[in-house]
C-alpha cells in the first residue's frame, strides 16, 4: 500500500500509476453477465443494488442503497481543514493506504474541481434514500452525484460546524468518483460537507477520482493520430502555394499537439467484476433488502 508511482500535473492534479493490485479491489462494481443487474460491493458488504429497465439506448437504472458504506478516508477535523495541506495529495495518499479503496492496477487521476456545472448539485443530485432512479442513454444521460449514505439535514450538529467552514472558505473538498457507466459521480467522502456547502448557497469543492486509459490504449491512438497528421500535412504541402497555407499548417500542428497532449489523460471505463452466483444471488440480496423491480 502507498507505493504507487506519481505523476504531478500541477499543484491540484496528480496521477497514480498502480501495478501491484490486480483486483478485485475492496470497493468494486459487480454485475451479471448481461450487465442488467449490478451491485456495488465494499469488501463483503453490499452497498448498492441496481437493475436496468428499458430497451435500446434509453434505460432507467433503478437502485437501492444500504447503510453499509464506509468512507475510504479518515475523518477530517477542523484543524486539518484550516491547515495548508494540499487536499489532492492528501486524498491520494489516503486512498493508497485505505482498506476500503476502489483502486486497482492502472492509472488514476485525482484533480481539484471547483467549477462543476450547478445542476450536478441541484436537479441531478440524488436526494432520495434509499431508493432512486437514474436515466441513462447511449450518448450520456444523468450526469449527477449519487450519495452512498443518507444525507443529513442542514441543521444537524456536524453540518452546522461545517457550514462555518463553508462560509470561511476552509471547507475540505468532497471526494467524487467518476463512473462512466452511470455518466455521473459517486460521493465517496464528505456527505455532511456537501450538505453544509449547499445549505450556504455554495457549490461543494471537489476532488474527483477518475480512472484513466491504460498506456497501451492511448499509445495505439497516438500512432493513428500521428499517421493522420502526417497524411493531412502531406496533402496540404502538395497543394499550390496560396495565401493562408502557413496558417492552415499552424492550425493543423496545434490541433495535433493539443490532441496528443490530452490522450494519456482521457477517462477510461471502470472494470466490472462478475457477480458471484449471478442473477439468483442478486435477487436474494434484493429480497433481503426488501427491494424488488417490476417485472423481475
Amino acid at each position: 500500500m502507498g507505493n504507487a508511482r506519481r505523476e504531478l500535473l500541477g499543484p491540484d492534479r496528480v496521477v497514480l500509476e498502480i501495478d501491484d493490485r490486480p483486483g478485485p479491489p475492496p470497493l468494486r462494481f459487480e454485475a451479471t453477465e448481461d450487465g442488467g443487474l449490478r451491485l456495488l460491493r465494499q469488501r463483503d458488504r453490499t452497498v448498492l443494488l441496481g437493475g436496468l429497465t428499458g430497451e435500446g439506448c434509453c434505460h432507467d437504472l433503478r437502485l437501492h442503497r444500504l447503510d453499509t458504506y464506509r468512507s475510504p478516508l479518515p475523518p477530517i477535523g477542523s484543524a486539518a481543514m484550516r491547515s495548508a495541506v494540499n487536499p489532492v495529495h492528501a486524498y491520494a495518499r489516503r486512498l493508497e493506504e485505505a482498506d476500503e479503496s476502489p483502486l486497482y492496477d492502472g492509472r488514476w487521476e485525482l484533480a481539484l474541481r471547483t467549477t462543476l456545472p450547478p445542476y450536478i448539485w441541484t436537479s441531478d443530485l440524488v436526494r432520495d434514500w434509499p431508493g432512486g432512479s437514474l436515466e441513462l442513454y447511449c450518448g450520456g444521460g444523468w450526469h449527477g452525484v449519487l450519495p452512498l449514505r443518507q444525507l443529513s439535514p442542514p441543521d444537524a450538529a456536524r453540518v452546522k460546524a461545517y457550514r462555518k467552514h463553508a462560509r470561511d472558505g476552509t471547507l475540505a473538498p468532497v471526494l467524487l468518483w467518476w463512473v462512466p457507466s452511470l455518466d455521473g459521480w459517486l460521493l465517496l467522502d464528505g456527505h455532511d460537507r456537501a450538505v453544509a456547502a449547499l445549505a450556504e448557497g455554495r457549490t461543494p469543492p471537489c476532488v474527483v477520482l477518475t480512472r484513466l486509459r491504460d498506456e497501451e490504449l492511448w499509445r495505439r491512438d497516438a500512432e493513428a493520430l500521428t499517421e493522420g497528421h502526417r497524411h493531412h500535412g502531406e496533402r496540404l504541402a502538395a497543394r499550390p502555394a496560396a495565401p493562408g497555407t502557413e496558417r492552415q499548417q499552424a492550425a493543423l500542428d496545434k490541433g495535433y499537439g493539443d490532441a496528443m497532449a490530452g490522450l494519456p489523460y482521457e477517462p477510461s471505463s471502470l472494470r466490472t467484476w462478475p457477480l458471484p452466483g449471478g442473477a439468483r444471488a442478486w435477487r436474494e440480496l434484493a429480497g433481503a433488502a426488501m427491494f424488488q423491480f417490476s417485472g423481475d
